[in-house]
């Protein structure tokens, strides 16, 4: 074998479905940890911060940022550690794609450059 692997859909569709979630993880952030925040500072005219948001806020970016960045690396065919990652990260929230992206990923291992 000279190194030549066959590409198949299978990083692809991983990194899309990391995207996805990852992009839908941030999207509900922020309707409903960042927006009102926002709204209520405008209408009281006065920024109020709940710090037990926090807990929600810093986790949920970390998570959807991890995803997207995982999914890249998916589709480009690189890093698969850090597909892999973003693979596991997407799979914390119940949407089953995050388990889907994993398997693929897994599956399509020797697809990725090694560096």
């Amino acid at each position: 074998m000279n190194g030549d692997v066959n590409k198949t859909w299978k990083p692809t569709v991983g990194g899309i479905f990391n995207i996805v979630i990852g992009s839908l993880i941030l999207c509900m952030l922020l309707v409903f940890a960042i927006a009102p925040i926002a709204i209520e500072s405008v209408e009281e005219e006065l920024l109020q911060f709940d710090m037990s948001l926090i807990f929600m806020i810093v986790p949920g970016l970390t998570i959807g940022t991890l995803a997207i960045v995982g999914g890249v690396f998916a589709i480009r065919r690189t890093k698969w550690g850090w597909a892999l990652a973003g693979s596991i990260a997407a799979a914390l929230v119940p949407f089953p794609l995050g388990i889907a992206a994993i398997v693929l990923l897994v599956l399509s291992k020797n697809e990725f450059k090694q560096i």
